[in-house]
């Protein structure tokens, strides 16, 4: 299970935007994943609590947000979304497409608790 060794890398970012901007700990962590990354969400989010125990990170809520897959036509220059295993243009059906999303997985958010903020 690969997702185990890139929940650690993600803790390693989360942990080190967390240290730069003087967090206590983090809170939430927002990442997307697209369908041709070769990450599953579902073990992602297995994979999580183990990475994260003993970290800053550790009681953090981890938000997976899936991202579509998305093709530019060669032929008729058109970007529509695709199904991940028929890579075809949705405007003239042509199977000429370079792929424009779908294969990332990003870290769009971090939500942090500061060390100089009120403990509620």
């Amino acid at each position: 299970m690969h997702e185990l060794s890139v929940c650690q890398a993600l803790i390693d970012q989360v942990e080190r935007v967390a240290r730069d901007n003087g967090a206590r700990r983090v809170m939430s962590i927002v990442v997307s994943v697209g369908p041709l990354s070769g990450i599953e969400a579902q073990l992602l989010e297995h994979a999580y609590p183990l990475a994260a125990a003993g970290t800053m990170a550790e009681n953090a809520e981890l938000v997976v947000e899936t991202v579509p897959v998305k093709v530019r036509c060669r032929t008729c220059h058109a970007e529509t979304e695709a199904a991940p295993n028929r890579l075809v243009c949705a405007t003239c059906h042509d199977w000429q497409v370079d792929v424009t999303g779908g294969e990332e997985m990003l870290l769009l958010r971090v939500e942090i608790e500061r060390a100089d903020e009120p403990v509620a």
